[in-house]
């Protein structure tokens, strides 16, 4: 009668699980490759030009361009003092970069990687991204505290919006809205890309601290990587927070994939953050990665679903000084390395 019992249980359970579905698999991302790219300097953002087969690492002075299938360097963007992002335009063969340490942008030759002209926007350029409702590339101003908008075709400067905070990373929607981390404020700046006017304000708690975005344009959710290690879910229709999912410490970047409904969270910690779209509104993680130290940024190619991140290997941090009184590790010569993370 026990065994009996036991057998009709198993097979509730069963039905029971295949009403309510089961739970979804892993994504079951792992490292598939390690690129060792070296060269001096730090970096900052990673951008994908899959179509050309390019991926852009900012280092510092330069952008360094490799062939993200085999790690080989195909190019070299000169003269961009602290860089930190590159923006490309579809359609064309032009690019910018946020140079933070000029003020600048440079304009340049896609195919060449030769600059075209400078564009002079602001205090310290950090992200960069492009509007396609506009046509223009927009930078965010660190230092100055606003957005400067170019216009994508010209290099020449459209305007500015002032933010009232620290700007990081942005996204757009496709529908002439821009959506911007305010750091030091801790809300989302929705900002028209043609009129160049603040259409809204959103506080991002419980979220705290704003550093990378991503956008799921289909049903308008934000994903914001906040360093309090909360990654903030927001309905980019209302400014509503969704939901918050659990990350690691010290994320600077995030992506969305549309085909699988999966959002990533990438943490200098040595985390990668897996979040799965179960629905509009529903959201969980679906795994922890580990990467390795440093690993911050990222670059997805939504046609395989490969992630791109960049890292280093670190020594010990220099004595402080009043100006960086909290000095970062310094980085080991030659360490520098791209990891390849895929399912």
């Amino acid at each position: 009668m026990r065994l009996r019992a036991a057998c009709v249980a198993a097979v509730a359970a069963v039905l029971l699980a295949g009403i309510a579905g089961a739970a979804p698999a892993e994504p079951g991302y792992h490292l598939l490759k390690t690129f060792a790219v070296g060269g001096d300097g730090g970096w900052d953002y990673l951008t994908l030009d899959a179509a050309a087969h390019r991926l852009y690492l900012s280092r510092s002075t330069h952008v360094v361009v490799i062939d993200p299938a085999t790690g080989a360097t195909v190019g070299e963007i000169a003269d961009t003092p602290g860089v930190h992002g590159v923006a490309l335009v579809p359609g064309t063969e032009i690019g910018y970069t946020s140079d933070g340490r000029s003020g600048n942008a440079t304009m340049f030759d896609t195919r060449t990687f030769k600059a075209i002209k400078q564009v002079a926007v602001g205090e310290g350029p950090d992200a960069i991204v492009y509007d396609p409702a506009s046509k223009r590339v927009f930078t965010m101003n660190g230092h100055g505290q606003d957005t400067t908008a170019i216009d994508a075709a010209t290099g020449t400067v459209a305007g500015h919006v002032a933010l009232g905070g620290r700007p990081e990373f942005a996204a757009a929607d496709g529908r002439g809205h821009l959506f911007i981390n305010s750091e030091s404020t801790s809300e989302v700046v929705e900002i028209d890309t043609h009129k160049l006017t603040v259409l809204a304000r959103w506080p991002l708690a419980p979220g705290e601290g704003p550093s990378g975005m991503a956008i799921d344009a289909a049903h308008h959710r934000l994903f914001i990587g906040c360093h309090n290690k909360l990654m903030v879910v927001m309905n980019s229709d209302t400014g509503k927070v969704v939901t918050t999912l659990p990350i690691g410490a010290g994320v600077d970047a995030n992506a969305f994939d549309p085909g699988t409904g999966l959002a990533f969270a990438s943490c200098g910690d040595g985390t990668l953050t897996v979040a799965r779209e179960i629905a509009p509104d529903q959201f969980a993680v679906a795994e922890t990665v580990t990467t390795q130290r440093g690993a911050r940024t990222m670059a997805l190619d939504p046609a395989t679903g490969t992630v791109y991140l960049a890292t280093a290997k670190f020594g010990p941090p220099p004595p402080p000084t009043p100006e960086r009184p909290h000095p970062w590790p310094s980085i080991v010569p030659g360490s520098f390395v791209v990891l390849v993370f895929g399912r």
